[in-house]
């Protein structure tokens, strides 16, 4: 189960995918509860397509595409275990962006480990933060700078004043 760009480019029937006529899976005629069985551009087997329109928290409507290679399961089934999926993403995002784990400049097997075991126990950290704050690992790290910002303006101010 994977989300789907907009323009991600798909075959509703197989004579479709033999010919090699696709279009963009926001084209296809979706109703409320729609499941297509189809074909994706360079993806050799069958899939199934799901729509799900949601309100995003500032009131704009998103619309998010996913492509299952199950073709036996519903579509309630499809987007429930999305749902499940979910934080996971969540754990994924705030490992890379906020513990920096695809940023350490190391080439030897040992120094990766060392990085990788770091940037674990730095979100464990940030998930022990998270429970005692009631606040998510990007608005810890938005606290976090915004008070180092603080001090350093202070020090500067300390130094221009001597």
């Amino acid at each position: 189960m994977c989300a789907l760009k907009t323009n991600r480019l798909v075959a509703v029937s197989e004579e479709d995918y033999q010919s090699n006529c696709f279009i963009p899976i926001d084209e296809l005629s979706w109703q409320e509860e729609t499941l297509f069985m189809g074909w994706l551009k360079d993806v050799p087997f069958p899939v199934l397509f799901v729509r799900k329109v949601f309100t995003n928290k500032d009131g704009s409507t998103g619309i998010l595409y996913l492509a299952c290679s199950d073709t036996t399961v519903t579509r309630k089934l499809i987007l429930a275990t999305y749902q499940k999926r979910w934080p996971v993403e969540f754990f994924h995002k705030s490992l890379k962006q906020n513990a920096a784990l695809g940023k350490a400049p190391v080439r030897r097997v040992v120094t990766q480990n060392n990085h990788v075991f770091a940037v674990l126990y730095a979100t464990f950290k940030l998930e022990c933060l998270k429970i005692k704050r009631h606040l998510n690992h990007f608005a810890l790290r938005a606290h976090l700078y915004l008070k180092a910002t603080r001090m350093a303006f202070d020090e500067l101010q300390a130094l221009k004043a001597a």
